[in-house]
């Protein structure tokens, strides 16, 4: 049985689909389009997972959105009534799009399929699972577990913001929720907003930059803007909040209780917009810790997995990792929007038709440590494709064997020359974990501000994280067990860390200072946002850093996605071509192909990045 999951219509559309309780394939709509988080219905998306299955829509057993659009419109009516007249602007504007297009989604749906492929028809009926449903199950059903507790947390939903479930084989529960407008993604993303950066995009910033800054308005956020239980369960105090009613997260009252309006975007940083991002960032671990001790209490289980916009948080996870509150943690890589369309999936395989849970064998025999197999589900370039696209451009190119690729790619990346690295089947969901990655040396001094500055064109203080041999993790890192979806922050060892110089220095103005014999991938506060590489779901990327590790007796390399900001991590060898051509990336390698920078004609050359829009 073929079931095509969905996910659009908010941002970052994707598509899903499972094969007799197998995960086939996923790929998020932005990959093809180009569009960085494209809300658009994932018209390509859903082509590549139907040629990854070897199949057409016409073999499609069910069709599964990921969310209520009924309940979301509800949604919207009431806190209009409960806010009224306040917001009408907002509310005005927002009605005719949801009655044209949201409210009559069914419809809307089936148009797009059909465009897919004319004189489609649905075998059975087109479903609809809740936004938070959909996040649990794809939180609980590909975990490794038999039984778990399972905690979601978002922006929004239909109503929900906050979850908490059981599973138990293939059964999943909701047992509590927290409704909107109280919700800890949204106070999140409220000071991203204020903050100058851009709201489902630019939280990842805000939490990079919490390090330089110290939680200084945390007391001032408890006392006005949140109230926590014991058990995590919160409130808002929305006062101070006018995504509600109005077009923007804060308001002038918000502004007023930390004395300044919100900061425009691209403008200066100070460190006071340093400081709200570490009270933040305090504030959300301590709701976590608190929900997570209150699940523990209530449910008595030893697991715990999560999803939600919120668990893409891995400082948060890295303190709940380390608070020892549950035995297991296991967070799905794809825990935001995207994920929400392979959760809704696998609830029509489980919970609706009553199927078992299945985990997949790894091309060796072995089992696979969990459902998502790395998270490799997107396409792969064939090495035709490949040859065709570096013919067709011109481009100077070897075609290496294993052996030859990694033992050559070693050795350049100890000589401390920067890779763009595109290998095997692209990765579903924020992440690049190795298959669409920029690599390079973590010793380097220098390397994060070339990283950040020549080839990302990013902020400077933005972090860079390591990918380590997961069987040496523990050696250079405080942290034992596995994070193979670079979902968990953990502090380098004592043994790896330099003496810091007494300096009177604080903030951004500390960003240079060499903090351990990796710097390039150790955070100021001595923090690492782990990826544990293991040797049966990536080997040539296994290989890449044993051979390193020989090198240079380092197993860790930096991985940041293979992109510029504004962009979509790439998908095809020719978005791979044009990145490499337009960054200060030394080599680039797609499969077996190895290219050097200097050996490209100088009509490659694209300087495109100011073309990029900001993110």
């Amino acid at each position: 049985m073929i079931i095509l999951g969905i996910s659009a219509f908010y941002h970052d559309s994707a598509a899903v689909i499972v094969r007799d309780g197998v995960i086939i394939a996923g790929a998020q709509e932005e990959r093809f389009t180009r569009i960085k988080h494209d809300p658009a219905f994932p018209h390509q998306a859903i082509v590549s997972c139907l040629k990854l299955t070897g199949c057409t829509l016409s073999d499609v057993d069910h069709v599964v959105f990921f969310e209520k659009p009924f309940l979301k419109f509800e949604r919207l009516l009431e806190t209009y009534m409960t806010f009224a007249p306040r917001g009408f602007t907002s509310f005005a504007k927002a009605m005719p799009i949801w009655i044209r297009d949201k409210l009559f989604q069914k419809s809307m749906l089936i148009d797009a399929l059909n465009k897919l492929q004319p004189g489609f028809d649905l075998k059975n009926p087109l479903l609809f699972s809740e936004h938070h449903y959909s996040h649990a199950a794809s939180a609980f059903f590909p975990s490794p577990f038999e039984r778990a507790a399972v905690l979601t947390l978002d922006g929004v939903g239909e109503w929900a913001t906050t979850t908490s479930a059981v599973g138990q084989g293939n059964q999943l529960a909701i047992t509590h929720e927290i409704h909107f407008p109280h919700s800890l993604g949204l106070l999140y993303s409220a000071l991203t907003y204020y903050c100058g950066f851009k709201v489902n995009s630019g939280e990842y910033k805000l939490m990079g930059l919490a390090p330089y800054g110290v939680p200084k308005y945390a007391k001032l956020m408890l006392e006005h803007l949140i109230d926590i239980k014991e058990d995590g369960s919160f409130r808002l105090n929305m006062q101070y909040f006018d995504y509600c009613t109005g077009l923007t997260m804060t308001n002038a009252r918000f502004a007023k209780l930390f004395g300044a309006p919100a900061r425009d975007r691209e403008s200066e940083l100070t460190q006071r917009h340093m400081d709200l991002a570490a009270s933040i960032q305090e504030l959300t671990e301590t709701v976590v810790l608190k929900l997570a001790r209150g699940l523990a209490k209530q449910t008595g289980e030893q697991n715990l997995c999560l999803a939600g916009g919120v668990a893409l948080n891995c400082v948060a996870n890295g303190k709940l990792h380390r608070a020892g509150i549950f035995k297991n943690i296991w967070v799905q890589p794809a825990a935001g929007d995207a994920g929400g369309a392979l959760g809704a999936a696998l609830a029509v395989w489980h919970a609706s038709l009553g199927q078992p849970r299945v985990v997949p064998k790894l091309s060796g025999g072995a089992t696979a440590r969990d459902a998502m197999q790395g998270s490799y589900l997107g396409p792969e370039s064939s090495d035709q494709e490949v040859l065709s696209t570096l013919t067709q451009a011109g481009a100077v190119f070897t075609r290496l064997d294993d052996a030859a690729l990694v033992a050559q790619c070693a050795t350049d990346l100890a000589a401390g020359l920067a890779f763009g690295w595109h290998d095997g089947r692209m990765e579903f969901g924020p992440r690049a974990l190795g298959a669409r990655s920029i690599i390079a040396d973590a010793r380097s001094p220098t390397m994060q501000a070339l990283l950040n500055l020549k080839v990302k064109f990013r902020e400077s203080f933005r972090p860079f994280a390591p990918i380590v041999l997961a069987e040496k993790v523990s050696e250079w890192f405080d942290f034992s067990g596995e994070s193979p979806y670079m979902l968990m922050v953990a502090p380098i060892l004592e043994r790896h860390r330099l003496a810091l110089p007494h300096s009177d220095k604080f903030g951004i103005e500390r960003l240079n200072e060499l903090r351990s014999s990796v710097p390039a991938i150790t955070h100021i506060d001595y923090s690492a946002r782990l990826q544990t590489v293991h040797a049966d779901t990536h080997p040539r990327l296994h290989a890449l850093l044993t051979a390193f590790d020989q090198l240079t007796g380092v197993p860790i390399l930096v991985n940041t996605s293979f992109n510029v900001r504004g962009e979509p991590i790439v998908c095809t060898a020719e978005d791979s071509l044009r990145c490499f051509m337009g960054t200060k990336l030394d080599r680039l390698v797609i499969g077996n192909f190895y290219l050097r920078k200097q050996d490209q004609p100088e009509r490659l050359v694209k300087e495109y990045a100011h073309l990029v829009p900001a993110d």
